[in-house]
């Protein structure tokens, strides 16, 4: 799995992208469109048009990498499209996301009162 320094932002791309983007066509999406820094340390995520496939691209320290997952039966449910084309998620609700479980659908209950 995936592990996360703290302090990791992860976006989510709400509109489809075409998945023979590598590494430079990724980064230029975060770069030029979403005007945000691709070596940030931030994860990008990026999905099919289909929710089949899902791509997150990240910085490494001394290089981009890719985590590449394809869903051989269903599909992931990707939040539903913004202005800004991403939203940002944390790293409970992209796990979600990866297992299969539609956020939208999902209710934080209170933790305390003011």
């Amino acid at each position: 799995m995936l592990s996360l320094r703290p302090g990791t932002r992860i976006f989510i791309s709400t509109a489809p992208t075409d998945m023979r983007k590598g590494f430079d066509g990724l980064s230029a999406i975060v770069e030029h469109q979403w005007d945000t820094s691709p070596l940030s340390g931030d994860l990008f995520v990026f999905s099919n048009r289909r929710q089949t496939l899902l791509k997150l691209l990240y910085w490494d320290t001394d290089g981009y990498a890719i985590w590449y997952k394809r869903l051989e039966c269903g599909t992931f449910r990707i939040p539903q499209p913004t202005a800004e084309g991403r939203i940002e998620l944390t790293a409970a609700k992209l796990a979600m996301i990866l297992e299969g479980i539609d956020i939208a659908n999902t209710r934080k209950r209170k933790r305390y009162r003011r």
